[in-house]
């Protein structure tokens, strides 16, 4: 093949970007070229840099500059507000491209299966997520009555919930938060937060920054019930294995045999509680029932048969993401995945699906921090590569790259590109440097795409 390798990623978060960026540091990048497009369904890039990470996490958005300078690249073009498969489907990517790499994450919540889930004021915690960071497709209000809230899990995700209820508005208002998010947490009743682990302090999957974190606002009281403090020979092991599960634990710790200070709001984080129900009165959350754990010797917990009804209004879980289904690639319902073998897409009779691809999230379940699709993006791309060396490729039949520029515009798709990003992004930005702030962050999809000049 005498021109570039076509590539199409579909999804410009992170997992997306990454995979980019190794494309273009491959030896293919030199001979013969690659040549990439990012699809992605959002009018701006970053996925869940943007739309995923609470926006009091400065140090984490700084990823931004990183992944900004991919696709600041000349090789690589942006192409926003595209949805797939109604603007392009896998064949219409297969008639453009070499081959398709599909990095579109997992945005909506795990299901949690207990009685009550359903009640109001049982929230996913991905939705709520998506409120607060601004995205467009989700309402432009959210319900914050309850003064005492749930929260189930012990993760990250967990952590952002519980901070976010927790802060005052204006604590809030020095970051990107659009103004209907500024207004809504300044109606916000919450005054306690219990978050609740199933197993205990060496299995909680928070990082060791983003829980210190948590104990830095000036409005928020931190508390741990010193008889959470509890390990077994399988939780030892998980501290001397990895130093941030020893670092998440000391800090537990720490916390727990401290005196309880005055900040008026407060985050009690409760470990060896599982969730059994979601309790209800007239059609509304009233209540949590949780089971007793207690560890087991390995590190996993069993029950313990003494239960607890937790006064709270509100039921935030935050227990996991997943994938939604891509049409016309397999899907597996319980991971949540794209079947693969290290990237390359399996058809259901366990053969490679030709010149398609996946990474991050939709290729190995939500887990981890974002620095760790760059291995996945890495593996994905040299098997992909490798298939191409090995004259695996079909190639496509319409690989001139304004192919799918012509496509598009005579389906009259209204995209945006990565000149429109920056125009936005300006835009943001002098709309906080009015407020003295970094920038506002524009929510409405039609003023994004006006202001990208779509």
């Amino acid at each position: 093949m005498s021109r570039p390798i076509r590539i199409a990623i579909v999804g410009a978060g992170p997992a997306g970007i990454y995979a980019a960026d190794a494309l273009l540091k491959s030896d293919a990048a030199r001979e013969p070229g690659v040549s990439i497009d990012l699809f992605e369904r959002m009018p701006a890039p970053f996925g869940l840099i943007r739309y995923g990470v609470a926006p009091d996490h400065p140090r984490i958005k700084g990823i931004v500059t990183a992944l900004h300078q991919v696709l600041d690249k000349p090789r690589i073009r942006l192409f926003g507000n595209i949805d797939y498969p109604g603007d392009l489907d896998l064949d219409d990517l297969h008639r453009f491209y070499d081959a398709t790499v599909f990095a579109t994450g997992a945005t909506a919540d795990r299901t949690l299966d207990i009685p009550g889930v359903g009640l109001d004021g049982s929230y996913g915690a991905a939705d709520f997520v998506s409120w607060y960071d601004g995205h467009p497709d989700v309402p432009r209000t959210w319900p914050l009555e309850a003064e005492k809230v749930a929260v189930l899990g012990a993760g990250n995700v967990a952590l952002d919930v519980a901070r976010i209820l927790a802060k005052t508005a204006d604590e809030l208002l020095s970051t990107e938060i659009p103004p209907n998010v500024h207004a809504g947490l300044r109606r916000n009743k919450a005054l306690e937060v219990h978050v609740f682990g199933r197993r205990g302090p060496a299995q909680a999957k928070f990082s060791p920054m983003e829980l210190r974190e948590l104990d830095h606002s000036p409005t928020i009281e931190v508390i741990v019930a010193p008889e959470d403090i509890e390990y077994d020979d399988g939780s030892i092991a998980e501290r001397r294995a990895a130093k941030h599960v020893d670092m998440v634990a000391s800090t537990l710790e720490n916390w727990a045999i401290r005196d309880v200070g005055d900040r008026p709001h407060r985050i009690h984080l409760h470990f060896f509680e599982s969730p059994v129900e979601v309790i209800g009165a007239d059609g509304r959350v009233s209540g949590l029932r949780t089971e007793r754990t207690e560890l087991d010797g390995t590190g996993n917990v069993r029950g313990t048969g003494r239960f607890t009804d937790w006064d709270v209004q509100a039921v935030y879980r935050a227990i996991g993401y997943y994938s939604d289904e891509l049409p016309k690639l397999p899907f597996d319902p319980v991971s949540g995945t794209v079947p693969n073998e290290a990237g390359r897409v399996l058809a259901g009779d366990g053969s490679h699906q030709a010149a398609t691809y996946v990474t991050g999230w939709i290729k190995r379940g939500p887990v981890g921090l974002i620095g760790h699709t760059k291995g996945d993006a890495n593996e994905t791309v040299t098997c992909l590569l490798a298939d191409h060396t090995a004259g695996q490729l079909p190639g496509a039949a319409a690989p001139d790259p304004e192919a799918v520029v012509t496509h598009l515009r005579e389906r009259g798709v209204r995209f945006t590109t990565w000149d429109g990003w920056q125009r936005l992004d300006a835009h943001e930005r002098a709309l906080g440097e009015a407020q003295g702030r970094e920038r506002v962050k524009v929510v409405e999809r039609e003023e994004m795409l006006r202001n990208s000049g779509a």
